[in-house]
């Protein structure tokens, strides 16, 4: 903070106290100000220089005049060589299509010799072709019999089950149209005018709406059975980002929604990510999502999680993304980069954990408990000496203020991933899960009514868990659409479940 630029009476106590929180608020702003031009204009990334990331021996030596990284806990960088990669084969599951080429007859006699040549072998090379999407019309032929004698008892050959009774949409067309918009974020206005326009079909956007709201409510079955694997599962990660629904009853156009996810740590290889609309942020949400839970549940600071977090069985967990994020933000916004400040020092902390933790990431979970309780433990032991030396020391409401009273807060949650081999850091699950319907809100921005966000919501359901299984998203959808209707037992929905489908 700069220093008033003329000196104060020292004989008026409330002026001068006055002017202290003037000169305060200002260099509040200019923190908060340097933090935005950055987020405008400078690196999204956390990653900073390498002499940003030296971890510091002890507490005490926060800020020294000749700052050392301590031997035991430095980070080497093997020396990079770039190497030239190849171009990567084509997949081999792709049909190949033969093309044969061959030399010229008159060509076929030896230069030398003159004698005739004889075929020795062939190189092959190959390329990638794509044949665009083709429309055509099924015309569902059903036959008629009659008797003659009587003419009467006219039987009819049945029309199978469909997706959407009375519609021109098949399983392939409907699968097409919920691919286009929930995988490739096209909206249903463009897929209108710009593809099935272009394939010289005239199909309204109220049409494919309706249809997707259809869909919407045929895979509840398939929703309600995930819904019950995940409730099994040993961890939940958890978060929400905000929608926009035009006609919903009781709130303006302009207000916000909510998207809530949940990812199922994966049991028996059955990976489930679900999506679900809720017209508001309470912790009443999560409550009623997660209804019958039992085990850890990791979400970020949101207070709307403290209520379930309450619950008998349920044990909340923190994450150390959003803590790292905060000392990152005060880096961003310090006008002095003293790369031997605070803010450098907690981050430093927490990337000491990080690489711990990249060190066993493919280790099995009774391995990884035992390395977080031999080596991350008393790492975490020295973060929170030096936090306990620091709170008092910054203002809470300051960048680096904020990143400490968030540890410290959420501290309890924060350690708690050393508990349990299969326990992670951070809530990137459910952050990277919610990804995919971030982008596609930039790109259809809202909803129209609640029974569509509600489609929305079982049909991202439905196309990221199938994506996390390995499956492709259209053929799978293709799949469901077509046999759902069919399926005549518990049994037969199951079997349409992401995780029990091969990938093709």
């Amino acid at each position: 903070m700069e220093a008033c630029p003329v000196p104060l009476p020292d004989n008026n106590p409330e002026l001068i106290a006055w002017v202290q929180s003037i000169l305060a608020k200002n260099a509040l702003l200019e923190e908060r100000l340097r933090l935005l031009l950055h987020k405008q204009f400078g690196a999204s990334s956390e990653k900073t220089s390498p002499d940003q990331q030296e971890l510091f021996n002890e507490a005490e030596q926060d800020q020294p005049e000749q700052p050392e990284p301590d031997p035991e806990e430095s980070v080497t960088v093997a020396e990079h060589t770039r190497q030239k990669k190849g171009r990567k084969p084509l997949p081999k599951d792709l049909p190949r299509v033969r093309e044969e080429h061959d030399i010229r007859d008159d060509e076929k006699n030896c230069s030398g010799c003159g004698n005739q040549l004889h075929r020795i072998g062939e190189e092959v090379t190959e390329q990638l072709d794509i044949i665009p999407a083709k429309i055509r019309v099924i015309q569902n032929v059903r036959f008629k019999y009659g008797c003659r004698c009587c003419e009467e008892g006219i039987k009819t050959a049945k029309l199978p089950a469909q997706p959407i009774p009375g519609s021109i949409a098949t399983p392939g067309l409907l699968a097409f149209i919920a691919t286009s918009k929930y995988v490739d974020g096209l909206p249903l206005y463009r897929q209108e005018k710009f593809i099935l326009a272009r394939l010289g079909v005239d199909i309204a956007r109220a049409t494919t709406s309706l249809w997707m709201v259809r869909c919407g409510d045929l895979v509840q079955p398939l929703i309600n059975l995930m819904r019950d694997k995940l409730l099994e599962a040993p961890l939940i990660h958890c978060d929400e980002t905000v929608t926009q629904v035009l006609n919903e009853e009781g709130k303006a156009a302009r207000s916000h929604s909510y998207m809530w996810v949940q990812v199922a740590e994966p049991v028996k290889n059955q990976k489930i990510i679900l999506f679900d609309y809720a017209p508001s942020r309470s912790g009443s949400v999560p409550m009623k999502l997660l209804d019958g839970f039992r085990g850890y549940l990791q979400t970020d600071g949101y207070e709307g999680y403290a209520a379930i977090g309450r619950k008998s069985g349920v044990i909340s967990q923190g994450c150390w993304a959003h803590a790292r994020r905060k000392f990152d933000e005060a880096i961003k916004g310090q006008k002095d980069k003293n790369k031997t400040g605070k803010s450098h020092m907690g981050l430093s902390y927490i990337r000491k954990l990080y690489q711990i933790e990249h060190g066993i990431k493919e280790s099995p979970p009774d391995e990884r408990k035992r390395v977080r309780q031999e080596q991350s433990l008393p790492v975490l032991q020295k973060l929170r000496q030096w936090l306990d030396k620091s709170l008092p020391q910054v203002p809470p409401k300051t960048l680096l203020g904020k990143a400490l009273y968030y540890l410290n807060n959420q501290w309890e949650k924060l350690i708690r991933y050393c508990d349990e081999g299969y326990l992670r850091m951070d809530n990137n699950l459910a952050e990277n899960a919610i990804r995919p319907f971030v982008v596609g809100r930039k790109a259809w921005l809202f909803s129209n009514s609640t029974d569509g966000a509600k489609a929305s919501a079982n049909l991202y359901s439905l196309v990221e868990t199938a994506k996390a299984c390995g499956l492709e998203p259209c053929h799978y959808l293709k799949t469901v659409f077509n046999d759902l209707p069919r399926a005549e037992s518990i049994a037969d929905i199951e079997q349409l479940l992401p995780w029990n489908q091969k990938p093709v």
